[in-house]
């Protein structure tokens, strides 16, 4: 009787450190935040094949508030993460930024960035004008997205591979969230970043030029969406780069 109390006790305490460590994240995947751009969603990562060691978790955007910041925006998206876990960021574009910022006050495995950029610097000269001469705050929602719309053929040369699905994300977008986030990007202050920051570029990126960019890998041809464009590729990129210490 004495013995089966204890075998009773035994189990119990097992399935409660069992019950304990998956509360805090041990023995569970890593998780990969993906961080989409400004015009697009979940569908960009769509044809991403990660390593299946990871989970991977989608940040969805929100309409943020009219006059909030680009870093007041990342510590809202943030509360979407779980801490408790390993976790990486990935961000393309605005997602990209918005990963540099979240660097500052959250502790990643890894933050890699796609198509973006880590600080003002790298910032193509139009949206500095736009700084000085800040134009954007005399156009409407509607108007950003329509402007969106024209220039996407232009900027995206490539987006005949996926049209569908480009024209589609672009759709769904609510003009406000358009307006709000280009201001964020227009009025970005950062000028350094963590050092440990991996950037993956396209040489034909119309959106954001590689020649402002201090990047870490380089596609050849790719352009500023070539996460959806050139999957294969940057698939097989980012499970090297996951894969290194």
């Amino acid at each position: 009787m004495r013995f089966f109390i204890h075998y009773r006790l035994v189990t119990i305490l097992i399935l409660a450190l069992m019950v304990s460590q998956n509360s805090f994240g041990f023995n569970l995947k890593p998780v990969i935040y993906l961080i989409p751009g400004q015009g697009s969603d979940y569908r960009l990562f769509k044809n991403l094949q990660i390593d299946s060691t990871f989970e991977v978790r989608n940040i969805s955007y929100c309409i943020p508030d009219e006059n909030m910041t680009l870093p007041e925006f990342a510590r809202e998206l943030s509360i979407q993460i779980d801490t408790l876990r390993p976790y990486l960021l990935i961000g393309v574009s605005l997602g990209g930024m918005i990963a540099t910022e979240m660097g500052e006050f959250m502790n990643p495995e890894k933050i890699i960035l796609i198509s973006s950029a880590k600080c003002r610097d790298e910032l193509p000269r139009r949206y500095k004008f736009q700084h000085g001469l800040p134009i954007y705050k005399i156009v409407s929602g509607k108007t950003a997205k329509r402007g969106a719309k024209l220039l996407q053929p232009i900027v995206e040369p490539d987006r005949k591979n996926e049209k569908e699905t480009f024209i589609n994300m672009l759709n769904d977008k609510e003009p406000d969230f358009l307006k709000r986030t280009l201001k964020m990007i227009f009025e970005w202050e950062r000028v350094d970043y963590p050092s440990d920051i991996i950037h993956i570029h396209g040489d034909k990126d119309s959106t954001i030029p590689i020649r402002n960019v201090n990047y870490d890998y380089v596609i050849k041809g790719g352009s500023h969406m070539m996460v959806l464009t050139r999957s294969t590729e940057i698939s097989e990129l980012i499970n090297d780069i996951l894969t290194k210490n």
